[in-house]
């Protein structure tokens, strides 16, 4: 699915994952001002998805954990395409079927483990914003900032407990 963004020089992609219904005050915070979403499953409900839809527009997958109407019709993965870059966004890395380089991928965006990640594999980077609600293994609860600028793209975690509000 591609949003036209072509005009726009520089995107703001905002990536969370693993909400499990609960949307921190401070993950609003931190995604105030981006040009889109990605969230990368573990939903939890539809009002985490419509609160993200009153920020920017939002590309969801389906977690293993989105089982109630509106989230299990969500797909199991998504092609988003942002400027010049795709991103492939899947909610388990484990699950992923395909050959990112050879597909043309710039990036690949899952959640599912609750820790952030970031690092780079054959020209694609591989980008966990761990969990913005229920961090694990001493991770604190975070997203993940992607900054597209032609076909470039970075990534930045941000660590959401540091944010005041």
């Amino acid at each position: 699915m591609s949003l036209n963004l072509k005009d726009k020089e520089n995107v703001v992609v905002g990536v969370i994952a693993d909400t499990h219904g609960l949307l921190l005050p401070a993950a609003i915070k931190a995604l105030e001002g981006v040009d889109l979403i990605v969230h990368a499953g573990d939903v939890g409900n539809n009002e985490v998805l419509d609160d993200l839809k009153s920020i920017a527009p939002v590309f969801a997958v389906r977690g293993n954990m989105d089982m109630i109407e509106g989230l299990r019709e969500l797909p199991e993965t998504e092609v988003i395409e942002v400027g010049d870059v795709l991103l492939y966004a899947i909610h388990d890395i484990r699950r992923l079927d395909i050959v990112p380089s050879k597909a043309g991928f710039a990036a690949v965006i899952f959640g599912h483990l609750h820790c952030p990640s970031v690092s780079e594999q054959k020209g694609v980077l591989f980008l966990n914003p761990g969990s913005a609600a229920q961090p694990r293994r001493n991770s604190p609860a975070s997203l993940a900032l992607l900054r597209v600028s032609g076909n470039s793209i970075k990534a930045q975690i941000v660590n959401i407990d540091d944010l005041t509000l």
